[in-house]
């Protein structure tokens, strides 16, 4: 019978296996349509639903041959207010839709578990407008209301934690953060940074980092990095500062392509499936606290079973085509 995970989110000495980049396999490997890179409209159709249930279906082999807990990140990255509006979606329809994007994944979970892989459930929050851009008009008290309202569907839907990924700037983090202890949530914040290890807008990490802790006394459990390629900022973490650990998880590209360059692109950079592997490898010694992997953009199944059994060599781990 399995343990169940009493502290959330993963703690320093748990290591779980999370999933690749939901978006872009669904748009680009299974022609899904998802308007403006909003993969949580597929929560509200039946065979939405069951797209999400065989997207992570190979990802129960690849964590039980990892011996690793899995990490569920819902489907709303993209379900607040102004994509919300952008997509047709009325204030009472995206809170529903947060709803019920949990309750899915807490049947994922269930699927999961029957099958010996124990998990928990993130409620997944993306910033407010352009995730690769940097967005200089946010303030902390604009980012906390505007947050808060996904926030508190998420509290009452009963999410372990909230993770916030693909973060340009330290307002709108220190907001979310702000939000989530009003809500008596945990917080997991994640930065995506530009070609040059740094936040758009030329942030250095670490002081973004810094930044937040100082503005929240430390409420973040631990910092994540996605939707950036290792070779952009595996140099900023040889840094001896503390605040290198701070980061507890990575969901990086597989493209080494520029934000910008991938924006424009109209097929999906895969990348190289074991140089990716062998990159996540050489990070870990330099982040002894990391506690969650996985992949974003033009990452899937494939490339998080090379990682894992790179990561694990003592583990022969299934990748299914």
């Amino acid at each position: 019978m399995l343990q169940s995970i009493k502290a959330l989110p993963p703690r320093l000495g748990q290591l779980f296996v999370t999933d690749g980049g939901m978006e872009t396999h669904a748009i680009f490997n299974l022609g899904e349509d998802l308007p403006n890179f909003s993969s949580y409209v597929l929560t509200d159709s039946e065979h939405g639903r069951q797209v999400l249930r065989d997207y992570y279906r190979p990802y129960v082999a690849i964590a039980k041959a990892a011996g690793r807990p899995f990490l569920f990140d819902t489907n709303t990255w993209r379900a607040n207010p102004d994509w919300g509006t952008l997509n047709g979606y009325s204030a009472e329809a995206l809170r529903r839709s947060n709803l019920d994007a949990v309750k899915l994944f807490r049947e994922l979970q269930a699927e999961f578990r029957a099958q010996g892989v124990d998990s928990v459930v993130s409620g997944v929050i993306g910033p407010r407008r352009d995730g690769w851009k940097y967005d200089g008009a946010m303030s902390v008290e604009e980012s906390e209301a505007y947050h808060g309202i996904q926030i508190e569907a998420f509290a009452e839907a009963g999410v372990d934690y909230v993770s916030a990924y693909t973060l340009t700037n330290t307002p709108e983090a220190i907001g979310i953060v702000r939000a989530a202890r009003r809500h008596g949530l945990q917080v997991v914040i994640s930065f995506t940074l530009e070609t040059d290890g740094n936040l758009p807008g030329g942030k250095p990490l670490g002081q973004a980092i810094e930044e937040t802790d100082r503005a929240t006394e430390g409420y973040v459990s631990y910092f994540m990095l996605n939707c950036v390629h290792p070779i952009h900022f595996a140099a900023t973490l040889r840094s001896s500062d503390k605040w290198v650990d701070r980061i507890g998880g990575l969901r990086t590209n597989a493209s080494m392509k520029s934000h910008a360059e991938l924006d424009e692109s109209t097929s999906l950079d895969t990348g190289d499936i074991r140089d990716l592997a062998q990159r996540y490898a050489r990070l870990l010694p330099m982040l002894p606290n990391l506690r969650a992997i996985g992949g974003c953009c033009g990452t899937d199944h494939r490339h998080i079973g090379a990682i894992c059994s790179h990561v694990l060599p003592q583990v022969e781990v299934a990748a299914h085509v």
